[in-house]
């Protein structure tokens, strides 16, 4: 099975749709699921158990404005997907954002690709994106990740993010770096310039303030 992390994609096979869908859905629930289903819809990889639980994995979706923006919750075999996949690039949802938000958008894309990082778009637009479906609302954040693998490089990419400006989107995101470790961008640059003390690390199995950090991009918990 591939090494999972946050915001990763999985596809599902048609034996896991026809597993899930008897199960006991509200009648709103089960329109969406067989929506996913019918047209082959993507999952999100989602907080997992401590300890694996029974092995299987856990996935989510976001539904669209016609059920409501839901999160629904999802427990599937490692042998029922059929690939993992990412969210799409950043550069790739230009066309669905506002006209005053293109031109920021895109200068952010082009200053994280200047400083070595690979920017997904995650959130209603980066659903929207995989779907095709309504899941922008108005006011929507745009939310973007990016991969670091040291600190500098997450000082240049979070710098980049506050570079950010447009009046119709906020932007907001996390950096993530090697193991999986993903702290939020305005977190990392307050940490950085001492106006907080501890930084809030999420990861697959769970969320801690550490006490410390490693001077490496693991920022692995210190004894």
């Amino acid at each position: 099975m591939a090494l999972l992390h946050r915001h990763q994609i999985a596809w599902l096979s048609s034996d896991a749709w026809q597993r899930l869908l008897p199960l006991d859905w509200d009648d709103e629930a089960r329109a969406c699921l067989g929506c996913w289903a019918d047209h082959g819809l993507p999952v999100v990889v989602t907080r997992q158990p401590a300890g694996g639980g029974d092995g299987g994995i856990s996935v989510g979706l976001c539904a669209p404005r016609r059920w409501g923006h839901r999160r629904l919750a999802l427990r599937v075999q490692p042998a029922e997907v059929l690939y993992f996949d990412e969210f799409p690039r950043l550069d790739r949802v230009l066309a669905q954002l506002p006209p005053s938000a293109r031109a920021p958008a895109r200068a952010l894309a082009l200053a994280l690709q200047a400083s070595g990082t690979a920017a997904r778009v995650y959130g209603s637009h980066g659903w929207q994106q995989l779907t095709g479906l309504d899941h922008v609302r108005e006011g929507s954040d745009l939310d973007v990740w990016a991969a670091v693998a040291s600190p500098g490089q997450a000082d240049a990419a979070a710098a980049a993010m506050e570079a950010f400006a447009a009046p119709s989107r906020r932007l907001d995101g996390e950096l993530v770096f090697d193991g999986d470790a993903a702290v939020a961008w305005r977190e990392w640059l307050a940490w950085r310039r001492g106006q907080v003390r501890s930084l809030l690390v999420k990861r697959l199995h769970g969320a801690s303030v550490p006490a410390h950090f490693l001077p490496s991009a693991a920022m692995e918990v210190t004894a």
